[in-house]
């Protein structure tokens, strides 16, 4: 899949040109979370974890990424102990957003986990709009991540999200229309939908499987089929 994402560059570009008013609040909120992760020394994984993401967040605004990364991946590890699927997913968007070498790899699996779990809509929603944010424009990789967000959508979202959710989402797969093809107009819509198998989710979600295995390559953190058997009934 030359045409996909390149999983050894990672490509986030986060523009954190902080004011010195705003680093001096993001320095205090730090020193906040470092003092209330102190105080969770023996406390529950999860607690723990859901806070060192925020300190890791914290250090992505100040431009402190490496330290981050090492951060989130903890708390990832710590997530994924206890099949916290939804605390995993969020440590991979972190991971994603610090920018390492391995952070394509890390949005691969957080991309994984959110479709093969059942993770909070909005959160999947947002990994797979990385993926097309990532994706180059003739690529289907974009599609199909677009797809997929629309399908979670359907499937997870309650009756009050559904709306903006769904209109979102709708939005999305229009602008990798458009981008992807020059499509403009609802009949050419449909006929790129039907020319990819987007209206089929057991056409579309083996293809991008298919994606997510070319973005993450040889660098999986967890082995998929033991999982798996984890997924509920």
């Amino acid at each position: 899949m030359n045409n996909e994402i390149d999983p050894e560059v990672p490509m986030v570009d986060m523009n954190n040109s902080l004011t010195e008013e705003e680093r001096l609040q993001f320095e205090q909120q730090l020193r906040e979370k470092n003092a209330e992760l102190s105080l969770y020394s023996g406390a529950d994984p999860l607690t723990r974890a859901r806070l060192e993401l925020d300190i890791a967040e914290i250090l992505i605004w100040l431009d402190r990424k490496e330290e981050a990364w090492v951060i989130a991946r903890r708390a990832f590890d710590a997530a994924l102990k206890k099949e916290s699927w939804q605390d995993a997913v969020e440590a991979c968007n972190v991971l994603y957003q610090t920018g390492q070498p391995q952070s394509i790899p890390a949005l691969g699996m957080g991309v994984w986990l959110a479709v093969t779990f059942p993770v909070a809509p909005q959160l999947t929603y947002a990994m797979l709009d990385h993926v097309v944010e990532e994706t180059p424009d003739h690529a289907d990789g974009a599609a199909l991540a677009a797809i997929t967000a629309r399908y979670v959508i359907d499937l997870r979202a309650s009756d009050e999200e559904h709306g903006d959710w769904s209109l979102l989402a709708n939005d999305l797969i229009a602008r990798v229309a458009a981008r992807h093809s020059k499509v403009a107009d609802q009949e050419s819509l449909n006929a790129w939908m039907d020319k990819l198998g987007l209206r089929k989710p057991e056409v579309f979600l083996p293809r991008l499987s298919q994606v997510v295995n070319a973005i993450v390559g040889d660098a999986w953190w967890f082995d998929r089929d033991s999982l798996r058997s984890k997924l509920p009934d």
